[in-house]
């Protein structure tokens, strides 16, 4: 019984239908048996000798066909019952197959309600499952996991909403509060003390609209629709983002090594993905060592498209590193500059690279340093638009 409760449910009705099957013929074959005499033949009852030995002869003859008969019954009875449990054996098969395939056609429902649902994620909520047929039990089971998918759907559509519209609402005092702080800097015979404030406030002010534009790249990648998709070549992304960035890079003095081969085509929303490669570069330039080194390769695997960034530092934990893809997550004071962005980053990186069917890979290097990794359906380039 142990067993039977740790095996899966088809093995368990597999067994269940063979068990009822086999213990039904078992019990026809003894109520054969036992109507077929058991296998046992008397002389019949009341069988005396004559009085006179004169018909001795006869009442010997008689016994004789008596004996063969009962003889012939019980020859008859053995394989009666040898050809019953032959037959139950070939049975025991046929009712094992049989209670197999039962099984199959009892659980299929509850196959295609498990593959179904495995093939919904937070992306893809406005899929049902959509189970036709009688009103049973299993109906009742896809029904209730619709309802649920269609309350988390609302769940997540009002709290993207939220995110979007504070955003776009907090827009509005902050550009107010910037031009407060640009006049009362501008003013005549402004004080030191006012000048210097004013250059706080900007840079907090600073902080907070990244903070901001952050949460709108945020929900919108989190979304999941993407306007205007178009093929994108990303070795083309990082070469721009690589040389808007030169100025800071010459700042602190990195060395930057390209490996960026062409044609690295991917489908998907061209501002998204330009966003995702300039967070990555930018993360490559701020969490960095002075006279560091940065390491950009694009390249294609099987049927994708790789972009990869490694930069040098300090030996990082992995279990701190699968944590970066979380929103507001830092190694704090393990990574330079980490107390100047806004924890956003590579969330924003890992929520863009899924609305792609992609996926982000952090690898703290063993030697020291990050090994940022992004993988991306390939869009191969049409034959006539080949070199």
């Amino acid at each position: 019984m142990i067993r039977l409760r740790n095996g899966t449910v088809g093995l368990r009705f597999t067994i269940l239908y063979a068990g009822v099957f086999l213990i039904s013929g078992i019990g026809l074959l003894a109520l054969t048996f036992l109507l077929a005499g058991g296998g046992r033949s008397t002389a019949p009852a009341g069988l005396r000798p004559p009085a006179d030995g004169g018909t001795d002869a006869i009442y010997q003859q008689v016994r004789h066909l008596q004996e063969q008969l009962a003889e012939v019954n019980a020859q008859h009875s053995r394989q009666l019952l040898i050809g019953s449990l032959l037959a139950l054996t070939v049975m025991a098969v046929v009712s094992v197959l049989a209670g197999r395939a039962l099984a199959r056609r009892v659980l299929r429902p509850l196959r295609v309600i498990t593959a179904a649902t495995r093939r919904i994620s937070a992306d893809n909520l406005d899929q049902r499952l959509g189970v036709s047929g009688p009103a049973d039990e299993v109906k009742d089971l896809a029904d209730t996991i619709d309802g649920l998918l269609e309350r988390l759907e609302a769940s997540f559509a009002a709290q993207r909403r939220f995110v979007a519209n504070a955003s776009h609402e907090l827009r509005t005092p902050l550009a107010t509060m910037r031009a407060s702080v640009d006049v009362a800097v501008a003013k005549p015979g402004a004080a030191p003390q006012t000048l210097a404030l004013g250059d706080r406030l900007r840079t907090q002010l600073d902080r907070v609209d990244q903070l901001l534009d952050g949460f709108l790249m945020l929900a919108r990648a989190q979304h999941g629709t993407l306007a205007g998709a178009a093929e994108v070549d990303v070795a083309r992304l990082v070469a721009q983002a690589v040389s808007d960035r030169g100025a800071g890079i010459a700042a602190r003095r990195l060395s930057v090594t390209e490996d960026l081969r062409p044609g690295m085509l991917i489908r998907g929303d061209t501002a998204l993905l330009a966003r995702m490669v300039e967070n990555v570069i930018d993360n490559a330039v701020a969490h960095n060592e002075e006279d560091g080194w940065i390491q950009v390769e694009t390249f294609r695997e099987d049927a994708e498209v790789r972009l990869v960034v490694q930069t040098g530092g300090h030996v990082l934990d992995q279990r701190d590193v699968d944590r970066l893809a979380r929103p507001f997550e830092r190694l704090g004071a393990d990574r330079t500059g980490s107390e100047n962005g806004s924890g956003l980053g590579l969330s924003i990186v890992a929520a863009i690279a899924a609305a792609h069917g992609g996926r982000l890979e952090l690898l703290a290097r063993p030697e020291g340093g990050l090994r940022v990794s992004i993988a991306l359906p390939y869009v191969p380039v049409p034959a006539e638009v080949r070199p």
